[in-house]
């Protein structure tokens, strides 16, 4: 499947855990819809294949989202390239651990990227915005988010947390023209699920409606249409994208 054109998307996003999987898939898309986009990843070997492969529109920076300097860096570099006016807050991990199998250096470090990683690119991309008269956050959150997941005690824990936070900034940051809105991918056929087991995938898909993995251009033709002006009235929404999964 290939992502389709939606509306286009005007000045600079950034996309966090942009080099593969959904945040590529993302930035692909934000290019072809007029966007100049900045992609942040720990994974420096993808993420500049995937510069050179979208060419000047597309510029890729080191971006451990747990680290505040990294954020200032990104938003720097954006604000380099004309109006920030978007970001999708994509990095994440997945750890498939039940509440007793799970360790607290386990459940931190999860919190740390899913959570705090959501809070800190948040946090460093509103001044730009509100100084440009506004822009469009995207929080990708999780199934996981709406309904508990059993056996993913951390992961689940943050992506309600990544769910919350999108809809108490959506309120403090309207007066700024600045829309929040969180997404909640179901099974997604991207590496973060490389560590569930046939079993475990197979158990997992049967609880699907629509019988199958959502692709990563199903979840950027979304996230791209929450940052371009045709979702200008949405704000603080919750928009599950997982085949029924949540239902």
């Amino acid at each position: 499947m290939t992502a389709s054109v939606q509306a286009g998307v005007s000045g600079v996003a950034i996309v966090s855990g942009g080099a593969r999987g959904m945040g590529a898939a993302e930035a692909r898309l934000l290019v072809k819809s007029g966007a100049t986009v900045i992609v942040g990843d720990i994974l420096e070997n993808e993420g500049r294949a995937l510069q050179a492969e979208l060419g000047e529109a597309c510029v890729f920076t080191r971006l451990d989202v747990t680290v505040e300097a990294d954020w200032k860096r990104a938003v720097e570099l954006a604000v380099s390239r004309g109006k920030l006016t978007g970001l999708i807050n994509n990095a994440g991990v997945f750890q498939s651990r039940t509440l007793l199998e799970t360790d607290l250096a386990t459940f931190e470090n999860v919190v740390r990227i899913n959570q705090i990683g959501t809070f800190l690119g948040m946090q460093a991309v509103v001044p730009a915005m509100a100084a440009n008269g506004g822009g469009s956050i995207v929080n990708v959150s999780s199934t996981a988010g709406l309904r508990g997941l059993p056996g993913a005690m951390a992961y689940t824990a943050s992506k309600w947390a990544v769910r919350g936070m999108s809809k108490a900034a959506a309120r403090e940051l309207g007066r700024h023209n600045i829309r929040v809105n969180s997404i909640h991918p179901g099974p997604i056929e991207t590496d973060m699920l490389s560590t569930r087991t046939p079993e475990e995938a197979e158990k997992r898909l049967r609880q699907v409606p629509l019988r199958r993995m959502g692709q990563p251009d199903e979840v950027a033709n979304l996230a791209v249409f929450l940052l371009s002006s045709q979702s200008a009235y949405m704000t603080g929404a919750e928009l599950a994208i997982d085949g029924g999964a949540s239902i």
